[in-house]
């Protein structure tokens, strides 16, 4: 029976936690700032991505209106290529998302620290993916459990 006041977290494997060494644990401030550069950097070149994607759908859209409708099959490709860009979109501005999450984390001190467990995320993995807001054991047991976001498949 569990109090009231108590947390639970069922599906949290301390051993898997403790088994990384305090030098796998933390993040220097020099390894931080460098994160915080590849997040900067990253999101400069999708939002850049997002301004083109969009400029580019709208000169088509101004184009198909100039030109009119062709055959069926140029009309299907035109929707095709309406929904990739889309979807482009979306996943881009998900991506966006995530980097802003990374951002407040990094100005409140809280980067590298799993939103579930509150372990440290590893480096190797921060390395692979800068704004990895869950520890692998988090994430995993995330993916089992939960749908994928609507943005990003994660």
């Amino acid at each position: 029976m569990i109090c009231a006041g108590t947390i639970r977290q069922p599906f949290l494997n301390p051993a898997a936690h403790d088994a990384m060494t305090h030098a796998e644990n933390s993040l220097t401030q020099e390894q931080i700032k460098h994160f915080a550069q590849r997040i900067e950097a990253r999101k400069k070149l999708l939002l850049d991505e997002i301004r083109q994607v969009l400029a580019r759908s709208s000169n088509e859209h101004q184009a198909d209106l100039i030109g009119g409708a062709g055959d069926s099959g140029d009309l299907a490709a035109a929707s095709l290529l309406r929904d990739i860009t889309e979807s482009e979109i979306i996943r881009d501005v998900g991506e966006v998302r995530d980097i802003a999450a990374a951002e407040q984390r990094l100005a409140a001190g809280q980067y590298g620290i799993c939103i579930d467990c509150g372990s440290a995320i590893r480096y190797k993995r921060l390395d692979a993916y800068p704004t990895a807001k869950r520890c692998l054991a988090c994430q995993e047991r995330r993916e089992k459990l939960q749908a994928p976001s609507p943005y990003t498949g994660r």
